[in-house]
């Protein structure tokens, strides 16, 4: 691996993965840009298992950002079954949006 790939690499680790900040940049904006991208994450979920973000409210996001904390994405349809069977066995998804979640299955992306 060149040089300047692994330092990408090693960026990429600290925006979506909570890696080591590398050399040379700001941990302001780094921590800016790594709220954005797993907002963003979280409304892709979102959009897949709309049933679950209502059923969640206000306390969605808070639940997404501490079940991906470390956990890098691998697709937005692993996540959303992931973070599903995850709220399942904690107690957090209420028993009719379980029902409801067998009609509606995530899409595919």
């Amino acid at each position: 691996m060149t040089r300047l790939a692994e330092r990408q690499a090693a960026l990429v680790r600290a925006l979506v993965a909570a890696g080591e900040l590398p050399a040379g940049f700001d941990r302001d904006a780094l921590d800016t840009a790594s709220k954005a991208l797993l907002r963003k994450r979280s409304g892709e979920v979102g959009g897949h298992l709309p049933h679950v973000r209502a059923a969640l409210g206000d306390r969605f996001f808070a639940l997404f950002a501490a079940w991906a904390d470390g956990r890098p994405k691998v697709s937005t349809h692993a996540d959303a079954e992931a973070f599903t069977a995850h709220l399942e066995s904690t107690g957090h998804l209420p028993e009719p949006s379980r029902r409801r979640r067998r009609l509606y299955r995530p899409r595919r992306t």
